[in-house]
């Protein structure tokens, strides 16, 4: 008999909290059938969970089934991680917990974009007052950051255009002055790993996702169930490529940048489209969102060719292009007029799920990675 079965190891006490984690309570019945341990194995290794504060067991819910119930073991909430995104007009921080509730939020607004330095002094203030607040009570194991830029490892930002950081210890200045392990993270990849484990890209993967925020439109990528990093760490960058035009009256900028073709008309602004176009005129804007629409759909098209995904996930300011009803299916009819296999039944494209909530839960993953032993995160 294989000996993890027979004895707790510490590769079952993350492999169990990871379950809970990512599947929330479970009986210990139900640990025991997903883990292939045995019961007193499952029953060792709760106890030292819960011994740890790492999670807390409770009788279930009555039922009428003879016999004795198993106890239903749940990951703990007042173990912390704390999720910040840095863009050009603020600071937004979450507490997440190892459950993924969301205890505590806060937005620091800005006049301008802020330094790294800056970021980490208003981390700091938050997490005092919380401490005297929301979270008197809470264990916190680490900060996850998510950064709209190119992230080399997880700590140095390279290149943050629109922040204006080049090549920024961030998570080192930010354990600095918090006195807590940091780690930092392109945001839409983040997006893309948190919208695969617990949003609509679940049970894929395969998935590619695609955000639109302040700071422009970035780009994650699940292949394998594996976010892809890339030689540099740096894919998904899909809003920095030269977008796809069906129609060369679409073209508005001299970059054809996706993003630069998404911005608002004519590309005389920095703001993105948002549920609104932007333009006065009802016809016009009509016209504006079915543009951008074309290009979006020879944008995923051109994704869906050369990644061979099995699903598109739409975020931010990008997911109200998806449309409903006729909308979305024109959409997605234009985008399997584009691919070399148009008629996947299983092929989707679908709008994020986790809503505002998806950058603060995949940078609490980088957070919760060392206590989980998230070995795909800790590169």
């Amino acid at each position: 008999m294989d000996q993890a079965s027979t004895t707790p190891g510490s590769d079952n006490l993350p492999r169990l909290l990871t379950i809970l984690h990512r599947e929330g309570a479970r009986s210990r019945a139900q640990l025991t059938a997903d883990t292939g341990l045995n019961r007193s194995t499952i029953a060792s290794l709760v106890a030292s969970l819960t011994e740890s504060g790492l999670a807390v067991e409770h009788d279930p819910a009555q039922t009428r089934r003879v016999g004795r119930p198993s106890p239903v073991v749940s990951p703990s909430s007042e173990v912390v991680a704390i999720a910040v995104n840095p863009e050009v007009d603020a600071v937004r921080l979450a507490a997440v917990g190892l459950d993924r509730a969301v205890r505590a939020r806060a937005t620091v607004e800005l006049d301008a974009p802020p330094s790294p330095r800056q970021v980490a002094d208003v981390i700091a203030a938050t997490i005092a007052a919380w401490r005297e607040g929301a979270l008197s009570h809470a264990r916190l194991v680490g900060i996850g950051l998510a950064v709209p830029g190119l992230v080399s490892g997880t700590a140095l930002v390279a290149n943050a255009p629109h922040l204006g950081w080049v090549d920024e210890p961030l998570a080192d200045i930010v354990a600095e002055t918090t006195g807590l392990p940091a780690r930092a993270g392109n945001d839409a990849s983040l997006g893309a790993l948190a919208e695969h484990r617990f949003g609509s890209g679940a049970g894929r993967d395969d998935v590619v996702y695609l955000n639109g925020g302040p700071s422009g439109i970035g780009g994650g990528i699940i292949t394998g169930g594996r976010l892809l990093r890339g030689v540099s760490g740096f894919s998904g960058e899909f809003g920095h490529i030269v977008a796809p035009f069906t129609d060369p009256a679409d073209r508005r900028t001299a970059s054809g940048a996706f993003e630069d073709e998404l911005r608002a008309p004519g590309a005389e602004t920095n703001t993105l489209v948002r549920d609104e176009i932007g333009v006065p005129d009802p016809r016009a804007a009509a016209q504006e969102r079915a543009r951008r629409r074309r290009i979006l759909a020879a944008t995923i098209a051109t994704a869906v060719s050369i990644l061979d995904t099995g699903a598109v996930v739409l975020g931010g300011t990008l997911a109200p292009l998806l449309g409903e009803g006729k909308d979305a299916k024109e959409l997605r009819d234009a985008i399997a007029e584009q691919c070399i296999r148009p008629n996947d039944p299983d092929f989707a494209v679908l709008p994020a799920a986790l809503a505002d909530d998806r950058l603060f839960i995949g940078a609490a993953e980088l957070a919760f990675a060392g206590l989980l032993a998230d070995e795909a995160l800790l590169a």
